[in-house]
């Protein structure tokens, strides 16, 4: 569901807040839709939680979810 680049330069939970965002805006994502848990989402991209939850964190203090 989500892409990422893991050797990339930008740091992973900044891309997933990009990625969630541009699914919210284009309503790929609809209002009310529940987004993957946190530990699902690290368990498929092989990522430390703490890092979808930053991503989740700061999507909800954006008011996007």
């Amino acid at each position: 569901m989500f892409a990422i680049h893991i050797s990339g330069g930008t740091p992973i939970s900044e891309q997933l807040f990009t990625h969630v965002s541009e699914l919210i805006i284009s309503g790929a994502l609809k209002e009310n839709e529940k987004l993957p848990a946190v530990r699902e989402v690290a368990k498929s991209l092989g990522v430390n939680p703490n890092t979808v939850q930053k991503a989740y964190a700061i999507l909800e203090q954006d008011g996007l979810i």
